[in-house]
């Protein structure tokens, strides 16, 4: 979570890539923030995760279909884990809608074709119509693997005012950052403090 715009708060290079671009979607105290705005904001994230564009920018369609796979992504993220915050389930309210969408991206997956070539056999061009399309697709892919039986890893951040997700990666983690673990336990304490202060009066 980051008090500027200019700050990419999806770059989270030890979370999984699904994570990552669910926190292309982000809040702080002046609301909830889409980092993804136009194309080219695909194309930078596209290069923050190490996919190859060759120098290929995101068509309108692209970054259009980039943005309902992290919606869905991010529903089916909040079905997993119970998470019925409004900025996880608004953009994309049926779960069914949202499975169609991540496998129908995941389905454009690049796939080498074998070809006779002057008497050998040679791989063909990729079926994938460019490689932001076919970038699309590896990640709808990880993110099936994500959601599906593995799923208990992920977990949403509680924290006061965050809308982000994590992957558990040890057993007493609880928050998606060290800011909202900070935030989450100022909170109790100031509650704490207010409870004890009511019941003395």
């Amino acid at each position: 979570m980051g008090d500027a715009a200019s700050e990419r708060d999806w770059v989270l290079p030890d979370e999984p890539v699904p994570v990552r671009l669910m926190a292309t979607i982000w809040a702080d105290t002046d609301g909830v923030h889409d980092d993804f705005a136009a194309p080219s904001d695909l194309d930078e994230w596209l290069d923050a995760i190490g996919v190859a564009r060759h120098g290929i920018a995101a068509t309108r369609d692209e970054f259009l279909r980039a943005r309902a796979l992290r919606d869905s992504v991010r529903r089916l993220a909040a079905f997993v884990t119970g998470d019925e915050r409004s900025a996880a389930v608004s953009a994309v309210p049926d779960v069914g809608q949202a499975i169609e969408t991540v496998n129908a991206t995941a389905r454009e997956t690049p796939v080498l074709r074998l070809e006779l070539r002057e008497g050998n056999l040679d791989f063909g061009p990729e079926t994938a119509a460019s490689p932001v399309t076919g970038g699309l697709a590896e990640v709808a892919a990880e993110a099936q693997r994500l959601l599906g039986p593995n799923n208990s890893v992920l977990r949403a951040c509680h924290a006061p005012g965050c809308v982000l997700y994590f992957a558990m990666t040890h057993p007493r983690r609880e928050w998606c950052s060290v800011a909202c673990g900070n935030r989450a336990r100022a909170a109790r304490h100031y509650q704490t403090v207010r409870s004890a202060r009511s019941t003395q009066q």
